[in-house]
C-alpha cells in the first residue's frame, strides 16, 4: 500500500478521493489529524499545513501543494531535506487567472469607472477613446500564469513589459530581470499586474518606491499575495494621484476586516481572492501523475526550488 495524508480544509474533496482510489488501487488515504501510523505516510497533499508537521513523517517521499503558491509550506523551518515539493499546474487555473486580469485591465483601459460615476449622475458624456497601443502593461512574474496573461494581452494590442528574477525570452514581450532592471521596466507601465511568488525578496515589492517609478495616474492589479503590497503606501499613492486606482484580489489578512479602509476607498476594487481557484475537477490527473512518480521513484514534474521559493 502507498499511504498518503491529506492536510487540507475543504469540502470538495470527494471527487479527488474517488479518482485517487480508482486510479491507484493500492493507495491508502488518511486525513489529518487522524493518522494511524506516521511511519507509513509516503506523500502529503496540503496547502496550509501546521508548522512542524512534516518532521513527524520519517518516510516521506514527496509533498504535493494543493494551491497555486507554496509559501505556506516553505514557511516551516523543519521541512525534511531532499523531499520534493510539487506544484500542481493545470490549464484551468491558468485560464481563470488570465480571464480575471483581462477583465481588470479592460475595465481600467476602457474607463468603466468613469462611466459608472457618470451613470450615477445621469451624465451623458462620451470620453475620448484610449489608444491601446499606448497603454503599456507591466507584469511582475513571468511564470506559467504571467506568461499566459502577457501573451493574451499582447493579442489585444497592448505593449507588454515583463519582469522576473532571472532572464526570460518571450516572443513579442519586452522582458526585464533582476533588481537593477525593475525601475526601468516600471518606467512606462500604465498598468502593473503582480503575479510574483511570495518570497523574502518579493515581500513588500508593491511599495511607494515602486509606485513612484511608474507614470503618474497608473493602475495596480494585485492577484499574487497580499504580502506583496505595502497597504499604507498604496493609500498614499492613491491620495496623491500617483496611482489612479487599484484592483485587489489578495490581502495580508483574509477575510479583509470590515473596518479596513480599502472597503470604502472609491478608487479600489476588491474581490475575495477569487481570481483563480484550484478545482478538484481539474487537479486530479496531475496529482495522480505525481503520486505515481513518487511511488515508482520516477522524476516528478513541477518540483519547487526551495531556495528560490517557487
Amino acid at each position: 500500500m502507498f499511504s498518503i495524508l491529506i492536510i487540507y480544509e475543504a469540502e470538495n474533496l470527494e471527487l479527488l478521493v474517488t479518482e485517487l482510489k480508482a486510479s491507484i488501487p493500492d493507495i491508502d488515504i488518511q486525513f489529518w489529524p487522524e493518522v494511524e501510523n506516521p511511519e507509513k505516510i509516503e506523500a502529503i497533499l496540503t496547502w496550509k499545513p501546521p508548522l512542524g508537521i512534516m518532521e513527524k513523517f520519517p518516510n516521506l517521499k514527496g509533498i504535493i501543494s494543493l494551491g497555486a503558491g507554496v509559501e505556506q509550506i516553505l514557511r516551516d523551518p523543519h521541512l525534511p531535506q531532499n523531499v520534493p515539493i510539487v506544484r500542481i499546474v493545470e490549464p484551468c487555473l491558468t485560464s481563470r487567472m488570465t480571464e480575471y486580469i483581462l477583465l481588470a485591465v479592460l475595465r481600467f483601459h476602457r474607463q468603466a469607472f468613469q462611466y459608472q460615476t457618470f451613470q450615477k449622475a445621469r451624465n451623458w458624456e462620451p470620453l475620448p477613446l484610449p489608444e491601446t497601443s499606448s497603454c503599456n502593461i507591466g507584469i511582475l512574474g513571468l511564470g506559467v500564469l504571467g506568461t499566459d496573461a502577457a501573451v493574451k494581452l499582447k493579442t489585444l494590442g497592448f505593449p507588454i513589459r515583463g519582469w522576473s528574477r532571472t532572464p526570460k525570452n518571450i516572443d513579442g514581450i519586452e522582458c526585464f530581470h533582476g533588481p537593477d532592471q525593475l525601475k526601468l521596466c516600471l518606467s512606462k507601465c500604465r498598468v502593473l499586474v503582480c503575479l510574483l511568488p511570495l518570497t523574502p525578496e518579493t515581500e513588500g515589492i508593491l511599495n511607494g518606491e515602486t509606485f513612484s517609478a511608474m507614470p503618474k495616474g497608473s493602475y495596480l492589479i494585485n492577484v499574487a499575495r497580499g504580502q506583496h503590497l505595502v497597504e499604507t503606501d498604496l493609500l498614499e499613492a492613491l491620495d496623491s494621484g500617483q496611482l489612479s486606482g487599484a484592483c485587489l484580489d489578495v490581502f495580508s489578512r483574509e477575510p479583509l476586516p470590515e473596518s479596513h479602509p480599502f472597503w470604502s476607498h472609491p478608487q479600489i476594487t476588491i474581490t475575495p481572492h477569487v481570481a483563480t481557484q484550484t478545482d478538484s475537477e481539474y487537479w486530479t490527473k496531475p496529482i495522480i501523475d505525481a503520486i505515481f512518480c513518487l511511488r515508482d521513484g520516477l522524476p516528478v514534474k513541477n518540483v519547487v526550488n526551495c531556495e528560490q521559493g517557487y
